[in-house]
């Protein structure tokens, strides 16, 4: 199932457009699926270092 971040901005965002992972923007649409399936919302808050870092 792709995911949704292939038209997003942000460059955080699109590094992870092609995980095979069903990853949603924030928005009122991710949120009430979220609650329709009574499942939890993971956020991710974009925090990324260097490789070396890492």
């Amino acid at each position: 199932m792709p995911n949704r971040l292939a038209h997003e901005t942000s460059p955080y965002l699109l590094q992870h457009a092609d995980n095979p992972v069903d990853r949603r923007p924030w928005s009122a649409e991710a949120f009430g699926e979220a609650r329709r399936r009574d499942a939890p919302v993971l956020l991710s808050v974009g925090y990324r270092s260097c490789d070396w870092c890492q």
